[in-house]
């Protein structure tokens, strides 16, 4: 196998050279044929603005095929992409910088970033429209098909996570990871070069880069992309592609279109959850209006894909993700790594080539999540029937997953712990029929200095949009154990139903 997995993808170019490798608003953005001089373009950019193999470079911007080549050319030059959301604020922004120390930053014009100063870096522009000082550069400049050797070892992206104590963790994925991961991916949902993928996931999420954007490249099947998910815009291409990777979040609002019909999906071949637990509600909606069920599957940034359903329609079962892929194992631990009884629920380890190599400049979170016998503390509950086959039970680290996206309370409760006149906080996740998860803040106050406008100012300024508490309770007294620990469980009782509620 290839070290440089961007050589693994230009190898279709021999097979499927003039077919559509990107299309973007409705016209070909760029053949297989075409892709290496696009990306190409992208690396001499990269060499000209001093980035080497093994430096970072750091992407704030939304999904346009530039998101894309600027991707692949990093990974050409031997460099390591460090994504960001879009809606981080600037003081989350200068957190990463401090903490990746990349030597470049693309970011969209209007996105927010800290102000340039003394620290070397060197900045370019990419919107989400195709413009920007990087694509003004990109035109200029020869393209440098070159794609540097690496190993499989070598890093090709650092993914960060917000860590439990409120430290964002940037988990280390190598070439050899991405490699393993996409082959299995590739045979287990049976891809190939006649599919074309519907693809409105966020680049800047692992599942929208390397799982869509990585399959369509490695099968020689056709992306078709689009800014971000939007229904209508979505059930418009529904008859022009064959496959649709979305989060739990895009299956309800389709739902909720009285267009989405049984023969608005007569050519879609797959239907594939993730990033967010898919309530066994909404898989059976979605089976009774369109005849297929949803295959879900489970993963995480440091591991990409873990499990999977099966491809057969027959085997997919609600409230499950499936099997281990190829070569993945898992187990279902208690306290002690001793492994639990057919179902029975326990803390979920995994191992396989598709693990990463650690946090990035984190030995003491490495060590606590990573065991010297291979497998990786992954934080979740769950357990396994006779088959093999896992079911997820909950977070053991109160991780909320809201649209699709990861939120620890730990970084939201320090800072909402800053506003004046609260005393202590909590922040939980509670069901939510869109969302999967709704954060949820409770407080206690001291005096009068508390103020709740003051509060709201405070999130809409430090916190992205997906992170913010949709509602935060002012409470007497928070429930305690005999320690003194809040009780964060029967908070979540207590307003489970906020959401969900009946009408």
């Amino acid at each position: 196998m290839t070290g440089n997995i961007v050589s693994t993808f230009y190898a279709r170019e021999k097979d499927h050279g003039a077919k559509p490798a990107i299309i973007w608003n409705g016209e070909t953005r760029c053949t297989f044929a075409e892709l290496p001089e696009q990306v190409g373009r992208y690396r001499a950019v990269l060499a000209k603005l001093g980035v080497k193999r093994g430096d970072r470079v750091m992407v704030k911007t939304d999904n346009s095929p530039e998101f894309a080549f600027t991707y692949l050319a990093v990974l050409a030059s031997g460099a390591i992409f460090v994504p960001m959301n879009p809606a981080y604020t600037a003081a989350e922004v200068a957190l990463l910088i401090e903490d990746a120390e990349p030597a470049l930053l693309v970011h969209a014009a209007q996105t927010p970033v800290p102000e340039a100063g003394e620290d070397g870096l060197v900045r370019a522009t990419l919107n989400a429209d195709g413009t920007g000082s990087l694509v003004a550069l990109a035109a200029e400049c020869e393209a440098d098909f070159s794609v540097e050797e690496v190993e499989t070892s070598d890093l090709a992206a650092i993914l960060f996570t917000s860590g439990t104590t409120g430290r964002p963790k940037g988990a280390m994925l190598t070439h050899g990871n991405l490699q393993s991961n996409v082959a299995a991916l590739y045979e287990a949902w049976a891809f190939s070069s006649d599919d074309v993928i519907l693809h409105s996931l966020p680049l800047f999420h692992a599942h929208g880069l390397f799982v869509c954007l990585h399959l369509g490249l490695y099968s020689g099947a056709t992306l078709r992309m689009l800014a971000k998910f939007d229904a209508a815009k979505v059930i418009a291409d529904l008859d022009k592609v064959s496959v649709f990777m979305g989060v739990p979040t895009f299956y309800s609002r389709l739902l909720d279109t009285e267009a989405f019909t049984r023969d608005a999906v007569a050519g879609i071949r797959l239907f594939i959850s993730g990033s967010a637990p898919l309530l066994p509600s909404a898989f059976s909606a979605f089976e009774e209006r369109t005849g297929h069920r949803i295959l879900e599957r489970y993963g995480m940034t440091e591991t990409v894909m873990i499990t999977s359903n099966p491809y057969a329609q027959a085997g997919r079962l609600p409230g499950t993700v499936g099997f281990a892929l190829p070569g993945v194992s898992v187990r279902v631990v208690d306290g002690d790594r001793v492994a639990m009884p057919v179902g029975e629920v326990g803390e979920i380890e995994m191992k396989g080539p598709n693990l990463c190599a650690g946090y990035w400049r984190r030995p003491e979170a490495t060590a606590e999540s990573f065991y010297p016998d291979g497998y990786f503390r992954t934080g979740d509950t769950g357990f396994l029937d006779a088959e093999g086959r896992l079911t997820i039970a909950g977070r053991s680290k109160d991780l909320i997953i809201s649209g699709g996206y990861n939120v620890y309370p730990a970084e939201i409760e320090m800072l909402l712990a800053e506003a004046p006149g609260v005393q202590d906080v909590a922040v939980f996740g509670v069901p939510h029929p869109d969302f999967g998860e709704a954060v949820m803040a409770a407080i206690t106050t001291s005096g009068t200095e508390y103020d709740a406008a003051a509060m709201q100012s405070l999130i809409a300024e430090r916190m992205a949009k997906f992170k913010q508490p949709k509602q935060v309770h002012v409470l007497e007294a928070f429930p305690r154990n005999a320690m003194g620990k809040i009780l964060k469980q029967e908070l979540r009782e207590r307003y489970r139903d906020t959401f969900t509620r009946a009408a």
